[in-house]
């Protein structure tokens, strides 16, 4: 079973794809387990939690001051613009696991010292937004540190969904054995890349969006 471990809906302000879509295109495309990450929000969940079609990781990217975590299984919201160590624990209280997300993204990710410097739960080892040479560092992150490592697409719209997953025993049956699977090391990151003509028009809207914010991370 493939599962995508970090796709957006509309429920992120920046995100395009209703929950209808995101079940529709899953299962069209035979992605069996999806976590919604949507920035800040922990919406969406409730909504489709039961959609029975589609296993749903209830979770949230989550904003720290120093970078996105995405945050697994968690039970509550997570308020954003805390400091990393504790954001971490208020996930951990909220049930979840914490993953350093997209580490090597310069305008939004935690960044490897500290990835390393932190108790996060697992480092996300492939995102299908990122460029291919700050995947291969983040799967050597990943690897060097010896903890589970997660994957995904980072989809906004539908049709990214899908382009990073972790391979998932057919037998699962729900999200919390979902996250078993993830958390015992057994999953294996994979995705596509975002090529460097997107990653320059990305970049160049990222910055502008962050310059209208105010200097705010997303």
């Amino acid at each position: 079973m493939k599962a995508d471990l970090h796709v957006h809906t509309c429920y992120s302000n920046d995100g395009k794809t209703t929950l209808e879509e995101l079940v529709e295109y899953a299962v069209e495309h035979g992605i069996g387990c999806v976590a919604i990450t949507d920035h800040n929000s922990f919406e969406a969940y409730e909504k489709v939690k039961d959609n029975g079609k589609v296993i749903i990781i209830p979770a949230e990217e989550v904003s720290s001051k120093e970078g996105h975590i995405v945050a697994l299984g968690i039970d509550r919201l997570i308020p954003r613009d805390l400091g990393i160590q504790e954001t971490i624990d208020l996930i951990h209280e909220a049930g979840g696991y914490a993953f350093a997300a997209h580490p090597y993204r310069w305008w939004s990710g935690i960044g490897e010292k500290n990835t390393r410097d932190y108790p996060f739960d697992g480092v996300e080892a492939r995102n299908g937004r990122s460029v291919p040479s700050a995947n291969r560092r983040s799967q050597r992150l990943a690897d060097s540190i010896g903890k589970p490592q997660s994957a995904g697409s980072d989809a906004h719209t539908p049709r990214h969904i899908g382009e990073g997953y972790v391979i998932l025993p057919d037998t699962v049956r729900d999200w919390r054995e979902a996250l078993q699977c993830i958390m015992g090391g057994v999953c294996e990151a994979h995705s596509s890349s975002r090529g460097y003509k997107g990653t320059i028009k990305y970049g160049t809207k990222s910055i502008f969006e962050w310059i209208f914010r105010g200097f705010k991370k997303m």
